[in-house]
């Protein structure tokens, strides 16, 4: 059972995905589903809060890297925001925080389009 949501919200011309509950090897199919009906439709500015999220293993990372190339491959933009101190911390191991634009909340990350 894959106890993972994704709430998406449209605020003019961004789309904020809302996610609650782990990011692993069970619910990155659901969220590569999710992430790739925006990338369809070419979304140009895609925030990710990741205010409810206290777990991502591996599978998640590089479901997260593969929606960064996706929207990157067509002139998008893809952020994080509100990310958990053990979240922020393996972004930062991995150097994950290099290739993401990370902000403190999703106010911060919308401002920056």
């Amino acid at each position: 059972m894959v106890n993972m949501q994704i709430n998406k919200t449209r605020q003019n011309d961004m789309v904020i995905c809302s996610i609650t509950g782990d990011i692993d090897i069970n619910s990155s199919p659901d969220i590569r589903k999710n992430l790739d009906e925006l990338t369809g439709k070419q979304e140009k500015k895609i925030v990710l809060d990741l205010d409810n999220v206290s777990y991502i293993d591996s599978s998640g990372l590089a479901t997260l890297v593969e929606m960064l190339k996706k929207t990157r491959k067509y002139g998008g933009k893809l952020r994080l925001s509100n990310l958990a101190d053990k979240v922020k911390s393996l972004f930062e191991i991995t150097k994950l925080d290099k290739l993401f634009e990370i902000y403190e909340t999703s106010e911060q990350a919308k401002a920056n389009f």
